[in-house]
């Protein structure tokens, strides 16, 4: 090869190199679907959560990754046709805030890989065929453990209210029935607290969001959701409200104060 032919040739190489590191780049960004029950503002801090684990793990929204949210603000009718809309969108993983999404994903795909991010009882409702070897394209957290299955609240009123976009909607409304009929519940999540509620006491729901981001990741690299074993809660936090407390009569002893992850004054 002469000279010129190969000056030629590197000119080539070198002018190609560019236009296929972009084309690799443009290749390796991901594309997740996240699909909610919720209306946006109810879930909001949960879903910042899943985006901060994003980042945490080195994904820049935008760049190396893009996440498509569809919420069916609190219409439960509306899930199956997001469902299949982002189907239909050919995401990477869909991930699913709860199981009535969950179930809507399932039916329309067997090949997405779908990451569940609090659902009651994987089992019970057939999305995985255990906790430990969940088959299929299924896996994600759930938010049933035996922290809670003990009764030392048994000396409380309680209300049991699943993540329910519908029930976590009605937050509010919920929690001045309780105070208007003087019942003294304990609630699952702390947004009812937060709306007037008394007590919460259950997994912290940034937290299972942002451990959803660390199976977004490893599906992302290669790993099958199936061999993935679904997490059960490991943080939980009970956020007591003194306003309410209160206006019910009650006196939250000093000790249960203490062991509070948070207060509503």
């Amino acid at each position: 090869m002469d000279r010129r032919t190969f000056l030629a040739t590197l000119a080539g190489v070198l002018l190609a190199a560019p236009l296929v590191a972009e084309a690799q780049q443009a290749r390796r960004i991901a594309r997740i679907g996240y699909l909610s029950g919720a209306v946006p503002a109810a879930v909001a801090p949960q879903v910042e959560a899943f985006r901060q684990g994003l980042r945490e793990l080195g994904y820049v929204e935008g760049k190396t990754v893009v996440l498509e949210v569809r919420y069916s603000e609190g219409r439960t009718e509306r899930i199956p046709d997001l469902a299949r809309e982002l189907v239909g969108l050919k995401m990477d993983v869909i991930v699913t805030g709860n199981d009535a999404a969950t179930a809507a994903v399932k039916r329309e795909t067997q090949a997405i890989p779908i990451v569940m991010m609090n659902s009651i009882d994987p089992v019970g409702t057939g999305f995985v065929a255990t906790l430990a070897h969940p088959g299929g394209n299924v896996t994600g957290l759930s938010n049933v453990s035996a922290e809670l299955s003990g009764s030392g609240w048994s000396f409380c009123a309680k209300f049991v209210l699943p993540p329910h976009p519908v029930t976590l909607l009605s937050r509010g409304q919920i929690a001045s029935f309780a105070q208007r009929n003087r019942l003294p519940p304990i609630y699952g999540q702390k947004e009812y607290v937060v709306a007037g509620g008394l007590i919460s006491y259950g997994p912290s729901l940034s937290d299972q969001f942002r451990r959803a981001a660390v199976y977004v990741d490893k599906i992302l690299k290669g790993a099958k959701p199936g061999d993935l074993p679904v997490e059960q809660p490991t943080k939980f936090e009970l956020v007591i409200n003194l306003k309410t407390a209160k206006a019910l009569g009650l006196t939250i002893p000093p000790s249960l104060l203490a062991r509070a992850d948070e207060i509503v004054e």
